[in-house]
C-alpha cells in the first residue's frame, strides 16, 4: 500500500495561523528528548553531530512558537496504587462547555479533557485506585448541572502510548537537516 503525500508542514492551520516549519533535525532533537527528556544540550550536539549552539537556538525557537510546550515526567499510574482508568464521553449542554471544564479541572483524578465531534461533546480521561472509586469520579461528572449523559469505557491496556515521533519523521522526512548542516548517512540508502 502506497504511503500518502507527506504533509505540508509550511501551511496555515483551520484559523490562518502559520504552522511551523520543522526539519529533520528538529524532528531528531524532539525525538531524543521524548526518549530522556533529561538529556543535556552538549549529549544532543554530540550524537547529532552540530553544534551545541544549533541545538539551543533550534530548541529556544521551538519553545517559542509553541511547539515544544515543556520537559515533563512520564509516570506509570498503576505502579502509583491507580489501576483503573477510564473513558468518560460526556453529552453536555455546549453553551455551558466552560463551566464544566473548569469544573472537570478541580477533579483530581481527570487527567485529561478532550472536545470532540459526534454524539458526546467531551472525552474525559480518568484514573482511579479502584472500581468504587472510579464510580465516585464518574457519579461527580454526571452531577454536574451541565452534563445530560455520560458513557463510559474502561481501559483495559495500551498498545500504544501516545506518541507523536512517527509523525514527525514522517512529516519532516524530506525537509533536509537545516540550513548549513547536512544530514548524517544513515546507510540505509534514503
Amino acid at each position: 500500500m502506497r504511503s500518502p503525500d507527506p504533509v505540508d508542514v509550511t501551511a496555515v492551520t483551520t484559523r490562518g495561523e502559520p504552522v511551523v516549519d520543522l526539519d529533520r533535525l528538529d524532528a531528531e532533537i524532539l525525538g531524543r528528548l521524548s526518549v530522556n527528556a533529561r538529556t543535556g544540550m552538549a549529549e544532543l550536539a554530540v550524537a547529532l553531530g552540530v553544534a551545541r549552539n544549533t541545538v539551543q537556538a533550534r530548541l529556544r525557537r521551538l519553545e517559542e512558537e509553541g511547539v515544544l510546550r515543556g520537559y515533563g515526567t512520564d509516570v506509570d499510574l498503576r505502579a502509583a496504587g491507580l489501576h483503573v482508568q477510564a473513558f468518560v464521553a460526556v453529552e453536555l449542554d455546549q453553551k455551558r462547555m466552560p463551566e464544566v471544564t473548569a469544573a472537570l479541572r478541580d477533579i483530581p483524578e481527570v487527567l485529561e479533557v478532550v472536545t470532540q465531534a459526534g454524539r458526546e461533546d467531551l472525552l474525559v480521561r480518568v484514573a482511579a485506585p479502584d472500581h468504587p472509586a472510579l464510580q465516585a469520579v464518574v457519579t461527580a461528572i454526571i452531577e454536574l448541572p451541565a452534563v445530560r449523559h455520560t458513557t463510559t469505557t474502561l481501559a483495559v491496556g495500551t498498545p500504544v502510548r501516545y506518541r507523536t515521533q512517527p509523525l514527525l519523521d514522517k512529516v519532516t522526512r524530506t525537509r533536509g537537516w537545516g540550513r548549513s548542516t547536512p544530514a548524517p548517512s544513515s546507510g540505509d540508502g534514503g
